[in-house]
């Protein structure tokens, strides 16, 4: 049977910063699975990549905050959070940021709500782990709408900018005057400079 990975996108995902607090060590990425599974008890589920560094760190220590991102985060946070590894960057370095009762950082600007969680089991799913976790504590920071992953890729990711043509033609070595055309005539001379064919090249 035929499997069109575009369905995929047809799911309601939203996006989170996820952080996680190691000794000293802060730090976040960006995640798009984490939902509630019971309400008696609070619990939460979430589904982080294997590759990010905030994942073994939830693995070492079982404790996280999931920051709910708005329609009016900009591109910068996800480049921030989600772009380059922790490993290499410490993401809090200009931000000390603000922390949850379990001493881990969250991003209160951009974000509706915080919900922090202590683990209680995890499942491996190849390149990525469930946890789930209980609910520790939750509280609403905004009445902004959370941003999905739809609503990210229609207004927040900057759309790829269209790849001009490349003119065909020759340019005067002289002068930089361009002959616009497929051959330029031998017995062409630049109007600018007065200079033949002899002195212009390809674009």
């Amino acid at each position: 049977m035929a499997i069109e990975t575009n369905a995929m996108f047809k799911l309601s995902y939203g996006l989170f910063v996820l952080t996680a607090r190691e000794g000293t060590k802060d730090n976040g990425c960006i995640i798009n699975t984490a939902m509630q599974v019971t309400s008696s008890p609070q619990r939460i589920l979430i589904c982080v990549n294997k590759g990010n560094y905030t994942h073994d760190m939830i693995i070492r220590t079982g404790m996280f905050n999931v920051s709910v991102l708005t329609e009016k985060t900009p591109f910068s946070v996800f480049q921030h959070y989600g772009f380059q590894s922790g490993r290499d960057t410490d993401k809090f370095a200009d931000n000390a940021g603000v922390r949850s009762e379990n001493g881990i950082c969250y991003v209160p600007e951009y974000s509706n709500a915080l919900i922090s969680g202590k683990v209680i089991s995890t499942t491996d799913c190849g390149t990525h782990t469930i946890f789930v976790a209980d609910v520790t504590e939750a509280k609403v920071l905004s009445e902004d709408p959370s941003v999905t992953y739809t609503y990210y890729f229609a207004n927040i990711k900057p759309k790829p900018q269209p790849k001009e043509e490349k003119k065909k033609g020759y340019v005067c070595k002289i002068c930089g005057y361009v002959y616009e055309g497929e051959e330029l005539p031998p017995d062409f001379i630049c109007p600018l400079c007065k200079h033949g064919a002899a002195d212009f090249e390809p674009l």
